[in-house]
């Protein structure tokens, strides 16, 4: 009869993961995983059938991790330009809180073997800032784009607004200020 998986050893193999993804890129070895995880290789096969399956596993936590430090506290019936800056401030505060895993989702974002049900899963917590972009389309609020070019815009200038930051922190907030206004100058519809 087969042990019993236990959820400290997988929470230990994503970490890893996580921890090796940044360093060394997704095609880092699963035997240096297993290393940092302090595991068998062959127990990371037990938790993850494939080396694919650990990746889609991870961009699930990190998305859902990522969604309640974005989602906490969202203002529901504040403005448009107010529940966009507090997407921005916590996407901001969350990779800066946690570089190696802003730096991993920057990898799996590009990378061509995220599943759909991966995809899915990773768009789902984020419902409600879909729609708010949406109505901010409909309103004449934003520019009448399409809403999966302004959501990768808006990364790409918050991963560039979180570097500078990580470089200068005595100019951070000045850097998320200025990043936040390239942003609404960016996606609005001049008056």
């Amino acid at each position: 009869m087969a042990r019993p998986k236990s959820e400290d050893k997988r929470n230990a193999i994503l970490s890893a993961a996580t921890e090796v993804f940044a360093e060394r890129g997704l095609s880092a070895a699963t035997s240096v995983i297993s290393s940092v995880a302090g595991v068998a290789e062959g127990t990371l096969f037990t938790y993850f059938k494939t080396k694919d399956e650990l990746i889609n596993a991870l961009y699930r936590e990190i998305k859902l991790e990522l969604a309640d430090a974005m989602m906490s506290e969202f203002p529901r019936r504040a403005g448009i330009r107010d529940r966009l800056q507090h997407v921005w401030d916590h996407y901001l505060a969350w990779g800066i809180k946690n570089p190696s895993q802003q730096r991993v989702l920057q990898q799996m974002t590009v990378w061509g073997g995220l599943t759909k049900e991966s995809k899915h899963a990773g768009v789902a917590p984020f419902l409600e800032i879909e729609k708010m972009a949406e109505a901010a389309v409909a309103q004449h609020v934003f520019l009448d784009r399409p809403l999966e070019f302004i959501a990768a815009s808006m990364s790409a200038l918050a991963d560039t607004t979180m570097d500078f930051m990580r470089r200068d922190p005595k100019q951070a907030e000045m850097y998320r200020k200025q990043g936040f206004e390239m942003l609404w100058a960016g996606v609005t519809r001049k008056k």
